[in-house]
Formats: C-alpha cells, sequence, structure tokens
C-alpha cells in the first residue's frame, strides 16, 4: 500500500489566493497610516490633574459611589456603576473652589 500523494490547488488558486493576501496587506497597512497619522481628536482640556478616588454610599441609594476629587482643578465628581446598563453614570459635580468662595463670601457678609 502506497501513501496518499498529496494534492496540491492548481497554480492558478494559489496566485489568486497570493494576490488576495497582499490587497488585504496593503489596505491594512493604509489603514494603520491613516490612524496613526490622523490629528488626534481633542476634547475640553483642563490641564493636568492630580486624582484622590473613595469609594462610598449615596443617600437614598443602595447603590455604592465612587467620590472623585481633582485637586489642581478644585472639583468634585462622584459617579456610580449601572450593573443593568454596564455604564458608569455621573451623579453629581461641585466646583470646589467656587463652594470656598462662596463660604468666604458668606461668613464676610455683617451677621452672617
Amino acid at each position: 500500500m502506497h501513501p496518499p500523494t498529496p494534492q496540491h490547488p492548481p497554480a492558478s488558486v494559489t496566485g489568486s489566493n497570493h494576490r488576495a493576501l497582499i490587497v488585504l496587506n496593503a489596505i491594512l497597512l493604509m489603514l494603520l497610516a491613516g490612524v496613526t497619522f490622523a490629528p488626534a481628536a481633542e476634547g475640553q482640556f483642563q490641564g493636568r490633574g492630580e486624582y484622590t478616588m473613595v469609594a462610598g454610599s449615596v443617600n437614598a441609594s443602595e447603590s455604592s459611589a465612587v467620590y472623585i476629587v481633582n485637586s489642581v482643578n478644585q472639583e468634585l465628581m462622584v459617579v456610580t456603576y449601572n450593573h443593568n446598563t454596564k455604564q458608569v453614570a455621573g451623579i453629581g459635580y461641585r466646583n470646589l473652589a467656587a463652594d470656598g468662595a462662596e463660604v468666604l463670601r458668606a461668613r464676610s457678609r455683617p451677621g452672617g
């Protein structure tokens, strides 16, 4: 008994597969170049921040929250995770600099 002879595809099939791979690689290379050299998307830039995060509870809610303080920009954000939608939702924001200024103004008023 002789071992089976391997079947090779005709040369035309191999050549067309080779050309298809070259075309696919060229397209992928163009996509990579487009993503690499495209201008970067920019959002609202507030400068660098220094963040402190603390987990805690929220009044009148069974969910936990994360309190995030940006000490450089003096901001407080509160976020919670919604297990149903699998998304993080912002539930509060305070500008600590404005709040502090308001407290100082209230103390400097007569009768305050």
